[in-house]
């Protein structure tokens, strides 16, 4: 059932007379008050903001005292009350509506200026439930909410981004907003409520351990627009959730222009990869192309993992995107000014290396200051015709003693260590996944073909072509492990990898024909293991 109100066409222009200002963050609040009293606005405040503006010795009159009412329950009460809210939603021209702001002394309120608790930053702060509690607020968002359905005639600041557009307006106008850009504004305060609500809400559900709510809610904070989406006819944005997770939304851009939304994609991807491997392990790099590994390695150096990691596949590392898990040295970044390279991302780089790279203006250089925590519990979206889908991220972890052998002969030492590591990249290669490993390096890597059969396939191209490329005298794969992202449904797959030249596999086991499997493995002198894991990519 719709409300119908009487009420004369909405004006253009509407006069500022009175403002009430309320933020957490106080930044520039200043430079918009400024402007304000220059038009004679009359200010209208509240706790810490109204203490600041005296302090600051601007003339403002604290909220109680229109609303005859002092702020109480610790600021929970303090705007919630009809001289605010009469204020913010009064319909102007509606003669009934002035009439009852008439008896009951309620003056309009045109402009609102506020912006909430940091909520989200109390929550990474690892602060008690209560304090966490305290943080939500109530008022703001009403008042915001109040505000905003009533942007014909009242205009609401929500961003210290904002201010500036709004002293222009107000200058420019003598004092008036226009309608354009307070309906503008209104839209923008509603997605910032969603946003904090969404932020409560998945809050609360984490805290019950609610994996699927009833209603599930998407909140961020726009960062940067790319000049288009993954092909030029698309759009394209890009929002940080406020988890603060170390990666591309939470970089610092040393240099280079502004990120693509594949350079995006494929920049998480890489970091993502690398942050699985500890530093204190060794450097490890990644190589990544339309957010597949073209290469991965450890080496004792950067460098050498650099170069390792380039030469499983240095034909499609060529404008790529690399990763690595520890602080970019000199003479790494001199061995990537070699290729061609789009980004670089970093946990950070010392200043021989910021110093060469700056002779590439246009590599696009991202430190992070960490790395992400491959077993932090997070959350995967993507979208379906008609809504979206969501699951947990994969976290999926394994240990030496949770490898259950299943062949005759155990795999050695060496062994171990590369089906891991092969393990852990084919986690972050599209499936049908297919990953070579040999002493720490990918030598072979198959991705996203529709058979397991024409991923081994591919990633034994790639090692021939590795081979071919570098004058070896014979592939890589010879003496190599192999990892599997999912079981083999037959065993034509393994038995091209014995062809290769593999010695042990490793992969999550499952299939129906795993007896056929494990005897064709035993009878090439193969070592497999079983994880119980499944990596699917998709």
């Amino acid at each position: 059932m719709s409300i119908a109100v009487r009420s004369l066409p909405v004006p253009d222009l509407c006069q500022v007379k009175r403002a009430l200002l309320s933020v957490f963050d106080k930044t520039n609040l200043f430079t918009l008050v400024e402007v304000l009293g220059r038009h004679n606005v009359e200010l209208l405040s509240t706790g810490g903001t109204f203490h600041t503006l005296k302090e600051m010795g601007y003339g403002v009159t604290h909220l109680s005292d229109i609303t005859q009412c002092p702020e109480m329950m610790d600021g929970r009460i303090k705007t919630l009350h009809p001289a605010v809210h009469g204020g913010l939603l009064a319909i102007r021209n509606n003669d009934d509506h002035q009439k009852e702001m008439n008896e009951h002394g309620i003056e309009g309120i045109d402009l609102l200026v506020s912006n909430f608790y940091p909520f989200e930053d109390i929550c990474h702060t690892g602060a008690e439930e209560a304090e966490i509690i305290e943080n939500i607020d109530i008022g703001g968002p009403a008042m915001v909410r109040a505000s905003a359905k009533n942007y014909p005639y009242v205009c609401i600041v929500t961003s210290i981004n904002q201010y500036r557009e709004i002293i222009d307006e107000i200058n420019t106008y003598a004092g008036k907003t226009r309608l354009s850009t307070r309906k503008k504004l209104a839209q923008s305060a509603f997605s910032y409520t969603a946003s904090y609500d969404a932020a409560v809400s998945n809050w609360m559900a984490k805290k019950l351990d609610i994996i699927t709510p009833d209603y599930h809610t998407v909140g961020g904070r726009l960062i940067q627009i790319p000049r288009y989406g993954e092909n030029p006819h698309q759009c394209a944005a890009l929002y940080d959730s406020g988890e603060k997770r170390p990666g591309v939304v939470q970089s610092e851009q040393i240099q280079g222009k502004k990120l693509s939304f594949n350079n995006i994609n494929d920049t998480d991807a890489a970091f993502e990869l690398v942050s699985e491997f500890d530093p204190n392990k060794g450097p490890v790099v990644a190589i990544i192309k339309h957010a597949n590994p073209c290469g991965v390695a450890r080496h004792p150096t950067l460098k050498g993992a650099y170069q390792q990691a380039l030469s499983c596949d240095p034909i499609s590392a060529f404008g790529g995107v690399i990763s690595m898990n520890t602080t970019l040295d000199g003479s790494t970044a001199q061995a990537i000014l070699g290729i061609l390279t789009e980004v670089i991302i970093a946990p950070d780089a010392d200043n021989e290396a910021l110093n060469l790279l700056k002779k590439k203006k246009n590599i696009r250089l991202l430190l992070t200051h960490g790395l992400a925590n491959p077993m932090k519990m997070g959350f995967n979206i993507r979208s379906v015709a008609g809504g979206y889908l969501i699951q947990n991220r994969d976290t999926g972890h394994l240990k030496i003693n949770e490898l259950n052998v299943v062949t005759k002969r155990g795999p050695t030492d060496s062994e171990i260590a590369d089906m891991l590591f092969a393990f852990v990249v084919a986690k972050h290669v599209q499936s049908n996944a297919i990953v070579y490993v040999k002493d720490g390096t990918t030598v072979g890597i198959g991705a996203g073909q529709m058979s397991r059969l024409d991923s081994a396939r591919i990633a034994t191209l790639k090692a021939k072509e590795a081979a071919k490329i570098a004058g070896w005298n014979k592939v890589k794969t010879i003496g190599s492990v192999v990892a599997s992202d999912a079981f083999f449904p037959f065993s034509d797959a393994l038995l091209l990898m014995v062809e290769a030249g593999i010695t042990a596999v490793i992969q999550p086991g499952g299939s129906v024909r795993d007896d056929e499997i494990i005897e064709a493995a035993d009878s090439a002198g193969l070592a497999m293991v079983f994880t119980g894991i499944r990596h699917f990519r998709h």
